[in-house]
């Protein structure tokens, strides 16, 4: 009977580190990452072992910064039973802050510890992308000054997950960074950014009453929609003009073949309120991957 009764604690608290992981979110993590190995491949520099490295890398930081958003969030006292969206386990009571804390730790540790091999790769600066990425991941609802309480949340989305995701990756397997992948980081990083803005807008109202001052508290609902329709529109656009320009091959335009998933997500979006906003959280990371792959298609074809 004890037995028994362990291994349902034990599968309960399995699912409950699934919920805290959030699988979903992971594919905008990998998106930036993508695009900067498509890019050092097409340029002939590709190491598997830096791109895997780069790619688990990124996975581990999304996953803590999940775990510090889960806790952080409860002990400011923002997440309520109100909440819209997936399940927080800290505030649920599935596992407590006590082993939340830890499980970030781990996950944290996990990634310093692939960050030294990137750093073996890439010197310095990757040493002081990997120590920011860490320290914004937790800084964004942790500590004194928490970015996403003051409206600051999408300016460091964007330089993590698009500028240091696709710059960073090329640069350890190639040694610089081209101009290509710098025109290239932007992209990922406004659609990555997306996700947060749709976020922010299904959370809008417990935020406004949890004093927690995200953009979307600041602009208002239809500002809001109007930046998550920029974020997706330019991320397109900048494409365009880098194959215009001849610094990525037009093939790389197979990249708007993920439009149909952008515009699904942008749909749901603009008419819904409230919880089925999670549809497009969703949609919006799906499209960050599939834009990735398909230009990592678009350069093969070239």
């Amino acid at each position: 009977m004890n037995s028994e009764n362990n291994f349902s604690v034990q599968r309960i608290n399995w699912n409950a580190w699934m919920l805290a992981i959030r699988p979903r979110t992971l594919p905008a993590a990998a998106a930036g990452v993508v695009m900067g190995g498509a890019l050092a491949w097409r340029d002939g520099f590709l190491r598997l072992d830096a791109m895997l490295a780069c790619l688990f890398a990124a996975l581990l930081l999304q996953i803590g910064s999940n775990l510090a958003n889960d806790v952080f969030d409860f002990e400011r006292g923002t997440d309520t039973p109100e909440r819209l969206g997936p399940t927080r386990v800290t505030q649920a009571g599935l596992l407590t802050p006590r082993e939340v804390k830890l499980g970030m730790a781990v996950v944290f540790g996990s990634a310093a510890l692939i960050g030294l091999y990137l750093a073996y790769l890439g010197g310095l600066p990757i040493i002081a992308i990997g120590i920011a990425a860490i320290i914004s991941a937790i800084a964004y609802t942790g500590g004194p000054f928490p970015l996403g309480y003051y409206g600051l949340g999408g300016v460091f989305v964007f330089i993590f997950f698009g500028l240091a995701s696709v710059a960073g990756t090329y640069y350890v397997q190639a040694g610089y960074v081209s101009p290509a992948a710098w025109w290239m980081a932007v992209p990922p990083g406004l659609i990555v950014t997306a996700i947060l803005v749709v976020n922010n807008l299904r959370d809008l109202e417990n935020d406004r009453k949890a004093g927690k001052h995200t953009l979307a508290v600041l602009l208002g609902e239809h500002k809001t929609k109007i930046q998550y329709m920029l974020c997706l529109t330019i991320a397109y656009l900048i494409l365009s003009l880098a194959a215009w320009m001849g610094i990525v091959p037009w093939t790389t335009m197979l990249a708007w073949l993920s439009l149909p998933i952008a515009y699904r997500a942008a749909r749901v979006t603009l008419t819904q309120k409230g919880r089925p906003l999670n549809v497009a959280l969703a949609g919006t990371g799906q499209t960050a991957l599939a834009f990735s792959l398909l230009f990592w298609a678009g350069l093969f074809f070239s």
